[in-house]
């Protein structure tokens, strides 16, 4: 039997007998019927064809809400992907109480921690808050500067590193927002960036700080851990984001 150039279709011969002519016909009808169909692989409205070789095809399924068609890993075909943003996801919230504070089982799967502390109260008028990284309190882990100073050779003397301006329990406007930038990685150390705020509602002055934190170790950051300059906590609440 002979067959087609192009997808090898078979059809009769010319020395074919003329009672074969109905059989020939089914053969060539199913064969055109197969190619035809894999020439249109969809099944749902929104698939997309693509070519697997010169002469073959297959389905992509639609994909979800939002999702973006690109390049599979390998580079051999289109796949549907959900695309990072960039947005923030809450991991935490709590309240501030007591002589300290911790925020344990931090994930590592975001790039980036941002923090954010609302109306924080003190019972020692004029005291700042303090943040340790992995709630580490090992002596000349930690340190901060002032963002608005020209401090070099900085030395890590502390348990702690500040992050709020000074505060007290009749400080009842207050707003703090730290930021910790690739807190997840194990090779260099970590710091953060904070800027923070107090006033008393009655008052017309508030006071207003920025800081530069650093911790000396390579370690992931996985906890933070709060305590106040003397005093307690007595009100104040806090939320920690994931950042894409």
């Amino acid at each position: 039997m002979a067959t087609t150039t192009n997808y090898s279709w078979t059809t009769p011969d010319d020395t074919d007998l003329v009672k074969d002519g109905a059989a020939a016909i089914r053969t060539l009808g199913s064969s055109a019927d197969t190619t035809v169909k894999n020439l249109n692989p969809g099944t749902t409205a929104g698939d997309i064809d693509y070519y697997t070789s010169a002469t073959a095809k297959a389905r992509v399924a639609i994909g979800t809400a939002g999702q973006l068609l690109r390049v599979n890993s390998g580079a051999t075909a289109p796949e549907w992907a959900t695309i990072a943003t960039g947005g923030m996801t809450q991991i935490a919230t709590g309240s501030f109480t007591g002589s300290s504070v911790l925020i344990s089982s931090i994930p590592s799967t975001y790039k980036d921690l941002a923090l954010v502390v609302r109306s924080l109260g003190n019972s020692t008028s004029n005291e700042q808050a303090r943040i340790r990284f992995n709630n580490d309190s090992t002596a000349s882990r930690h340190s901060e500067i002032s963002a608005f100073a020209t401090t070099s050779n900085t030395a890590f003397a502390a348990t702690y590193s500040g992050f709020t301006t000074d505060s007290n329990n009749t400080n009842d406007i207050s707003l703090a927002y730290v930021y910790f930038p690739d807190y997840a990685n194990t090779t260099t150390w970590k710091m953060f960036f904070s800027q923070s705020m107090a006033a008393a509602s009655t008052s017309t002055n508030f006071n207003f700080r920025s800081f530069i934190g650093l911790y000396n170790q390579t370690t992931a950051i996985s906890s933070l851990g709060f305590i106040p300059q003397n005093g307690t906590f007595t009100s104040g609440s806090y939320i920690l984001y994931g950042v894409a």
